[in-house]
Parts: C-alpha cells; sequence; structure tokens
C-alpha cells in the first residue's frame, strides 16, 4: 500500500513539472536589462538584486531572465525611472525616494520618518492598500511602468558626524548629504543638504564640501570607508525606521509577458523582500563593533532632540500634503492603517525596555 501511494504521489508531481515546463515553453523569453541605482557589492542594498537576477531563471522555467548593470554603466541612478517609462531599458531597480522632486509622494513608498518598520510597512503594502496606490501613482504620473516592492531593509544609521551634536542649534549652517523626507526636516532645523551617490559621499567628507552625512546600515557605511573621516555615529534612524526597494518594469514589456512569467517575477521579488531583511539584521552588530574598535562613538539621539525632529516632521507632513493632493491621499492612508495596527503593536511586543 505504501509503494502504491509513493507511486501514485511521484506520478502527479511528475505530471505537474511536465505541466508547469509546457507552460513555460510556451512563453516568450524575456531578458530584463535592468541598470541598478546602488552598486551590487553593497551588502542588503545591492545584493539583493544580485540575489534575484540568481533566481528569476529557475523560478520562471528559464523563460525570464536579468542582466544587471552597475550604477551609471547603462543608466545613471537619478535616470532610471525615465528611462524605464521610455523603454530605453525595460527594467531598473532603485528606491521610489529618488523620485520625490518629480513625484511628491514617491518618497512615502520609500521610507517614511517616524513610520512604519519593516513588518509594518509590508503588512500595508501587501494587505493594506500600498501596493495599488504605488502602481497609482506611477500611472497618475504618466510613467509606463509596472513597479514591484523588491528588497526592503531595516533602520539606517542617523548619520555621520565630525562633530558632537548635542542641541538642536549645533544643526544649524551644518552642511549634510541627506535622503528622501528627512532632508526637509534638516533644512527645517537650519542644515543645508545635499543629494550625492553613494560613491560620492567619502570625498565630499573627506575633503570638507559637506560636514555630515546619512546613507544607510552600518554594514554598509562601514563599506564606503565612513569611519575614517567621522567619528560620531548617531542612532536610531528616524528618517528611515525601514527602507523600500523597487523593481521597475516597462508597461508595454510586462503586458508582453504570460501570467506564468508574472507570477515568477512577483514571487521571487517577495523572496527577495526574505532574503534582504534577513541579510540586513545578520551583518549590522559586526559592523559595529568593527567602528567601535575604529574609533567611532556610537550615539544614541536625547529624547529632546528626537521630539524636536518628530515635531517638525509633522509640520514637514502637513506642508507636502497642502502641497501635493495625491501624497495627501497616500498619507491619510497610511496613517489609517497604522492607527490600527497600533493595538496591535501596543500590546504584541515587548516594550525597549525589557529587552535591555
Amino acid at each position: 500500500m505504501n509503494l502504491k501511494k509513493a507511486a501514485i504521489a511521484t506520478a502527479i508531481a511528475l505530471t505537474s513539472v511536465g505541466l508547469s515546463l509546457s507552460a513555460h515553453a510556451e512563453d516568450k523569453k524575456i531578458l530584463l536589462k535592468t541598470p541598478i541605482a546602488f552598486g551590487s557589492h553593497l551588502p542588503a542594498l545591492g545584493t539583493p538584486i544580485q540575489w534575484y537576477a540568481d533566481h528569476i531563471g529557475q523560478t520562471s522555467g528559464g523563460t525570464v531572465k536579468m542582466k544587471i548593470y552597475e550604477p551609471g554603466k547603462l543608466v545613471n541612478p537619478a535616470e532610471i525611472l525615465d528611462a524605464v517609462s521610455t523603454g530605453k531599458v525595460n527594467s531598473g531597480y532603485s528606491t521610489a525616494g529618488y523620485w520625490q522632486g518629480k513625484l511628491p509622494a514617491s518618497a512615502l513608498f520609500s521610507a517614511v520618518p517616524f513610520g512604519p518598520e519593516a513588518g509594518e510597512y509590508m503588512a500595508w503594502m501587501y494587505f493594506g492598500n500600498g501596493l495599488k496606490l504605488y502602481q497609482e501613482m506611477y500611472d497618475q504620473g504618466g510613467y509606463n511602468v509596472k513597479v514591484l516592492p523588491c528588497a526592503i531593509i531595516s533602520p539606517e544609521s542617523s548619520g555621520w558626524f565630525r562633530k558632537p551634536i548635542d542641541k538642536p542649534e549645533d544643526l544649524k549652517g551644518l552642511n549634510m548629504r541627506f535622503f528622501g523626507l528627512g532632508a526637509s526636516v534638516m533644512e527645517k532645523l537650519g542644515a543645508g543638504t545635499v543629494q550625492l551617490p553613494g560613491g560620492e559621499i567619502f570625498g565630499a567628507l573627506e575633503k570638507g564640501a559637506i560636514d555630515a552625512s546619512e546613507f544607510s546600515q552600518p554594514a554598509i557605511d562601514e563599506r564606503l570607508g565612513f569611519h575614517k573621516v567621522a567619528k560620531y555615529n548617531y542612532f536610531p534612524g528616524w528618517h528611515q525606521q525601514s527602507t523600500i526597494f523597487e523593481l521597475l518594469i516597462n508597461k508595454d514589456t510586462w503586458n508582453e509577458m504570460s501570467q506564468t512569467q508574472h507570477d515568477a517575477i512577483e514571487t521571487t521579488c517577495m523572496a527577495s523582500m526574505t532574503y534582504s531583511i534577513a541579510e540586513g539584521e545578520a551583518i549590522q552588530f559586526t559592523a559595529m563593533e568593527k567602528a567601535k574598535q575604529n574609533g567611532v562613538e556610537i550615539r544614541y539621539w536625547s529624547k529632546e532632540m528626537l521630539d524636536l525632529f518628530k515635531k517638525t516632521w509633522l509640520e514637514v507632513v502637513e506642508e507636502k500634503k497642502s502641497e501635493d493632493p495625491f501624497f495627501d491621499k497616500v498619507w491619510t492612508d497610511l496613517s489609517t492603517f497604522r492607527q490600527g495596527y497600533a493595538l496591535w503593536q501596543a500590546n504584541g511586543f515587548l516594550p525597549r525596555a525589557t529587552l535591555e
């Protein structure tokens, strides 16, 4: 009886594989030429898209392949959205916050100051209205792209500073590289901000062109050598409690694909979300220990400073809402979701003091 059941199970499995291969065999083969905004050598920032490229061929039955192009090799990072939309390339990998000059709400799909941590962010994306609004933003903006969340990391460092920041006055006149919505907060507090790609930050710090910089997580910042030129590393990353990265696919290319190819691309992106968050969480403490050995002082913002950042952020929100109706729409939806989630968050998780 056991042998009979085993034979039946094997036959069913082989039939399923055969049907799957048959379905894939009918699909037109697609090569996604994908310029990326972050070097593939950067852990949790660039490595997930390389992992994706290594696996999409298998999950699609060989009908979808991806070739990645390092930053600037095919398309400059700042031009990825336009390049994918116009069909210059058929896909690209970046983070939506880079487009906030064109699409003000885009930063809400990238990283939100005092915003959701990774689990809550994904909950809103996949089971709230996040994904629907994300695509609607690009459609309304006239961009011919299909968007998929394809990686996520947990909190970033709040920045690397040449001198201690003990009080609000210490921010005035500071020239700092800063990303996304958090930059608006720093500007209201008297700092000047610039947007520099990762590869240019070390040189700018070393030459004194900027006084401070935030970029990413400790293990990523270590690769870029910030600890050699700035010795005060601040936490928590109030401006980026989690960050989502997107795979953009030209809509014409997307529409040419079969449902099985769509499923493979979407499922592999969800797997990449798991890969990226796990990799990022596994490597930060080692990098922080090494930074301390290299003379870096790890500092946690005072309550006074965190309260100031939050108060100023809420002022920025009101300004952004009045300037852009779609920003208002997304912010309202995200806030409603978070108000509901707060009941679970307040009761389901141990407070920080209990964990220390």
